[in-house]
């Protein structure tokens, strides 16, 4: 559930593969009982549902997990989530958004200002962090579904506005009202995608010194491992 820009490559590994797969699990596990919630249980039908189920395949999450997970949308009718977006101002200043699925807003709030207060830094208004990012829809397929060429088509034919092929995957980038649109017009072509979410790009980066990197890391894992705690962006850029 990491954010498109941020700190990819800064985590330490410390063992914690298990505890990171179990959160990550129960990140999509929401995602995806939200998803059934709000729409159809078809996921057919329900392009959220649809693209919630083919990121958790592509976590690996047992497909018991995954039925578990749209079942929990009609047994709790009483589990309400509330999708809400924080933003401030981590260590160094970097501007940060956190997106959050709770069902107790006072708790969540509560907690994430705890964080960033602790790392020195300071939650804002809305709007405050977010004027420095563009707010889009990105779509992620693995290289081997699809060739470079194929896929630059085939994007350009569904109406996205930018497509890029990085290590192992390439990305779409598209209007966050289009990007279940340009989706289906996708899966003509593709069955396997690596996401698809509504992600925040910073118009620029800001540079943080190599000795930052440790706080930096603690930071964004002390708020990824928050429970209502879905995506964190940053506009972070890290010097080697």
């Amino acid at each position: 559930m990491a954010g498109h820009s941020h700190w990819a490559g800064i985590k330490h590994k410390k063992g914690k593969a298990d505890k990171l797969r179990s959160k990550i699990f129960s990140k999509l596990s929401k995602e995806i009982t939200v998803a059934a919630k709000l729409g159809d249980k078809d996921p057919t039908m329900n392009p959220r549902l649809r693209s919630a189920i083919q990121a958790a395949r592509s976590a690996n999450m047992p497909k018991d997990n995954i039925e578990r997970a749209i079942d929990k949308s009609s047994i709790n009718t009483e589990l309400n989530f509330e999708s809400l977006r924080y933003e401030g101002f981590g260590p160094e200043k970097i501007a940060v958004i956190v997106e959050t699925l709770t069902d107790n807003k006072n708790r969540t709030a509560s907690n994430i200002r705890t964080i960033f207060q602790k790392a020195g830094g300071s939650l804002g208004t809305q709007g405050s962090a977010s004027h420095n990012f563009n707010h889009v829809g990105i779509i992620k397929i693995d290289k081997n579904e699809i060739s470079e060429e194929d896929i630059l088509e085939l994007a350009i034919e569904a109406g996205a506005d930018e497509c890029t092929t990085k290590n192992d995957y390439h990305e779409i980038q598209c209007s966050k009202s289009e990007i279940y649109n340009i989706k289906k017009e996708l899966e003509k072509k593709i069955l396997n995608f690596i996401s698809t979410e509504i992600e925040w790009i910073p118009l620029n980066s800001v540079k943080v010194s190599k000795e930052k990197n440790e706080e930096l890391a603690n930071f964004f894992e002390t708020l990824e491992e928050d429970d209502d705690v879905q995506s964190v962006y940053s506009n972070v850029e890290l010097v080697n």
